[in-house]
């Protein structure tokens, strides 16, 4: 599966900060997920510090299954992290710029000169997705390679052969090449693997005890899954030995939490280089971004590799953390953790609620079909499970439609609303998909 940066803009009018052991906060969370549980909408662990110490954490779900029996994830349960491992591989390089082995100017043409303008891009570039070499992971052959070990030979022969996006410095486009190359340049100049120098640098400094780059999977890992409708599915696993520095580091939202409390109160890196590390250029810093919170501001990161899911922030104003480590997810992230955060900060907040709407099985028959838009360049077909509906655009995997009424069915993970045309309280073979402030008219065919 692809990694991926999951956009996330969390919009609240916080009033001022409240004390974290704020009456009720730590009930009302965990009613949060404990709803979000019992209807299949989300699997993981949240934790919450103010100051360095947890104030919150839980884990809900189970971290995997074995012989039909669900195995509960405890303290020791590790998460694939997806592209939050990009803040690990970031402060490794400003450490190495403090230590004098290289500088944000050096070219890239000092470590791989076979690489596509590696004489014109620096490592600055590398950090803020400014260098213009092509994202591999949008590419289709990489389905074909994601599930097999891959040599740093082999992953540089592919960046060889692919044409660069943009010229160096000219603009920004998010790209995980910039952080496996990135994991390789540490390798380098430490003598090291990654994964010795993440213990060393990191996780040994700070007493991280559940993070490590990710290898042979271990039996305290957590496997990813989707959710089908009826039950919850794995997802097969990206071999380790490809995103690197870009989304390989295994952890736990409690261990997130230290690692961000560390990096912003310089025990890892110097202040003037957390401060280089926070400048915001094209929307992209250094392995970082800001997080708006309307008037606050929040840094950090978000990731997603297979079915895992993953967050991290620091409001610096309130010394305020939270991080979250999921593996397996049919609810937006972001939803949740605007639902956590108001109620931490005490702002009113309505749990959600489902599972209140159930269609008969001989009515689901009525909304099946293919239908198409003149707005829209994909089919979707609609079809009958026998207890649920499920959606498919031409060419991707389908979704299930979870109902609100007899004409509004939602899939939650990507904010679609799909509002279907009800005559005489049937459907007529017309709806409206709702997604992104955009509205698209489709009709079956």
């Amino acid at each position: 599966m692809k990694l991926r940066i999951l956009a996330i803009i969390l919009l609240l009018a916080f009033p001022e900060l409240v004390s974290a052991q704020y009456p009720g906060s730590k009930a009302k969370i965990d009613s949060l997920l404990t709803i979000l549980e019992a209807n299949n909408k989300l699997m993981g662990q949240l934790a919450i510090s103010k100051g360095g110490e947890i104030v919150y954490n839980r884990s809900i779900g189970f971290s995997s299954m074995i012989d039909n029996t669900m195995v509960r994830p405890d303290a020791g349960t590790g998460y694939r992290i997806g592209s939050v491992s990009k803040m690990f591989t970031s402060v490794m390089i400003f450490q190495l710029i403090e230590e004098g082995k290289l500088t944000l100017q050096t070219r890239l043409s000092s470590f791989f000169p076979d690489l596509p303008n590696a004489s014109q891009i620096t490592i600055g570039h590398l950090l803020t997705h400014q260098s213009g070499l092509h994202n591999f992971t949008d590419d289709s052959t990489y389905m074909l390679i994601y599930q097999n070990p891959q040599s740093r030979q082999q992953m540089l022969d592919l960046f060889k052969q692919q044409k660069t996006d943009f010229a160096p410095g000219t603009k920004a486009d998010y790209s995980n090449t910039n952080y496996i190359i990135l994991g390789y340049i540490i390798e380098h100049l430490t003598g090291t693997s990654y994964a010795d120098a993440v213990k060393k640098r990191i996780t040994d400094r700070i007493g991280l005890r559940n993070t490590y780059q990710g290898g042979d999977r271990n039996k305290t890992e957590a496997f990813s899954y989707s959710y089908s409708g009826k039950t919850w599915i794995k997802e097969p696993d990206t071999h380790m030995s490809i995103p690197l520095g870009a989304g390989g580091i295994i952890s736990n939202a409690s261990d997130l939490t230290t690692f961000i409390n560390a990096l912003f109160t310089h025990r890892l890196i110097s202040r003037a280089s957390l401060d280089t590390m926070k400048k915001i250029r094209n929307s992209y810093g250094y392995g970082i971004f800001r997080i708006p919170f309307a008037s606050r501001s929040s840094f950090g990161h978000s990731g997603s590799i297979d079915g895992f899911e993953s967050f991290l922030a620091y409001f610096p104003d309130d010394s305020v953390a939270i991080a979250f480590t999921g593996n397996g997810s049919n609810y937006r992230l972001n939803d949740m953790l605007l639902g956590a955060l108001s109620i931490f900060y005490g702002k009113d907040y309505q749990l959600p609620g489902f599972g209140l709407y159930k269609l008969a099985p001989e009515q689901l028959k009525g909304y099946a079909g293919v239908y198409a838009s003149p707005e829209f360049p994909l089919k979707i077909t609609i079809s009958d499970n026998g207890d649920h509906l499920t959606a498919q655009a031409t060419g991707q995997s389908a979704f299930p439609l979870e109902p609100v009424s007899i004409s509004q069915f939602r899939f939650d993970p990507a904010g679609i609303v799909i509002d279907f045309t009800i005559v005489d309280g049937k459907p007529v073979g017309k709806f409206v998909l709702k997604q992104g402030g955009r509205n698209t008219n489709f009709e079956r065919q």
